[in-house]
């Protein structure tokens, strides 16, 4: 049975770089019955022209390629005349943010299009080659030491002169998911010193791994689905007062965190800014969130103080060659669970990470969580009745973790 997947251009909007689709992908997918579309140039601003991709046809009419392919691809939320042209049935695979896209979430529930949302991936062990979340805050977490090394009127190591030696940095990463973790460890391959924090203790090990020391606060804000929890006023207080001396004493500070369908959490205020060391940098990636320090300011570079607060915004969109390669590996492995060979299209909604991952199916939001944000009066779908292979109890209806809906990285 063959199964066409349509790819979109990303529109310019937002600066988006990536593609869904890399050539290499293509043609693992090909044995599985797939034809490929795809709307011209959609790979070029990441490094892939149309000449590289082989067995695949080209079009510039974006509603045409959508209106008969079964699967659609894409890694921004497309527009909603896009989804208005797909047909009733269809697949879209990309990045959705649902709670931040309610128009969008009510027209592919009203279209009857199914939708696999890549920011509801469950994080669990055998879903991590599907996790996009995770591959792509890998690169934006080695990005975000390159910035701050462009931006430090300093070096990252130690070294040794004719004049004498010159002190490596220190270096400071608070949040230390997927982003934070590969900060630390970029930051130690330069020569830094490193540092790092997290409000979830059990993350201590993995700095400590990486050659960083850790900052241990006495709070444990450990909470759902790998995420950490938003803390209560006091514990911010205990907090603020066991980092004040790490962030002063800093060259370059990275933050990554986030609370799952909230505002991303301050870790620096204004008085710690404040007493920071002059040409003292910070790298906010939770700029996007509304920015873990007081002054971030999302897309732009500012001086507060003696220090200067980078808030960049789509890091992965930056590093677009290889953040598409990961991103289309990831979309391969999830089409690899809903594609056969023998029958084709046949998702398994009793399978935890195709409920998990999806956002709608047959006319419902089948996510609790943002169904509850987008729409609380719409019905929640029926249990899926359990498929001949698997085992008579059906698992619940497809809703994934609530802790997953928002898109954002903050640790797994």
């Amino acid at each position: 049975m063959t199964v066409k997947i349509s790819v979109l251009k990303e529109r310019d909007e937002g600066g988006e770089r990536r593609v869904a689709l890399i050539p290499q992908v293509a043609e693992k997918l090909a044995p599985l019955g797939i034809t490929f579309a795809m709307e011209t140039g959609a790979g070029v601003a990441s490094s892939y022209p149309d000449s590289t991709y082989k067995d695949v046809t080209f079009s510039p009419d974006r509603n045409a390629l959508v209106a008969d392919a079964d699967i659609v691809l894409a890694v921004q939320p497309p527009t909603l005349e896009t989804v208005r042209a797909m047909k009733p049935g269809a697949i879209l695979i990309a990045f959705i943010y649902g709670r931040n896209n309610p128009d969008l979430v009510k027209a592919l529930r009203d279209g009857k299009i199914t939708c696999f949302a890549m920011e509801l991936v469950p994080r669990i062990s055998r879903a991590q080659a599907m996790d996009a979340l995770s591959s792509q805050a890998t690169l934006a977490g080695y990005y975000a030491v390159l910035m701050g090394a462009v931006h430090m009127p300093k070096i990252l190591p130690m070294m040794t002169t004719a004049v004498g030696s010159l002190r490596a940095a220190q270096v400071l990463v608070m949040g230390l998911g997927v982003a934070g973790l590969q900060s630390l460890a970029t930051a130690k391959r330069l020569g830094a010193i490193t540092e790092g924090y997290d409000v979830r203790p059990e993350t201590k090990e993995e700095a400590q791994s990486l050659g960083a020391k850790f900052v241990d606060t006495g709070v444990d804000a450990t909470g759902q689905g790998g995420y950490a929890r938003e803390l209560t006023d006091d514990e911010k207080q205990k907090v603020r007062k066991a980092l004040s001396d790490h962030i002063a004493r800093s060259d370059l500070i990275v933050t990554t965190a986030a609370v799952p369908g909230k505002r991303a959490p301050r870790l620096i205020d204004a008085e710690q800014i404040k007493a920071m060391k002059p040409g003292a940098v910070i790298i906010d990636l939770g700029a996007e969130g509304g920015g873990n320090c007081e002054g971030t300011q999302a897309g732009q570079t500012v001086q507060v103080g003696p220090t200067t607060i980078v808030g960049p915004v789509n890091v992965p969109s930056m590093l677009a060659e290889q953040a598409s390669e990961l991103y289309s590996k990831n979309i391969m492995h999830l089409l690899q669970q809903i594609i056969t060979k023998d029958k084709g299209l046949a998702p398994d909604f009793t399978d935890e990470v195709i409920s998990g991952t999806a956002l709608t199916h047959g006319g419902y939001i089948t996510n609790d969580g943002i169904r509850t944000a987008v729409d609380p009066n719409s019905p929640a779908p029926p249990a899926p009745a359990p498929t001949p292979a698997t085992a008579p109890a059906a698992t619940p209806a497809p809703t994934g973790p609530a802790a997953n809906d928002t898109g954002k990285e903050t640790a797994k």
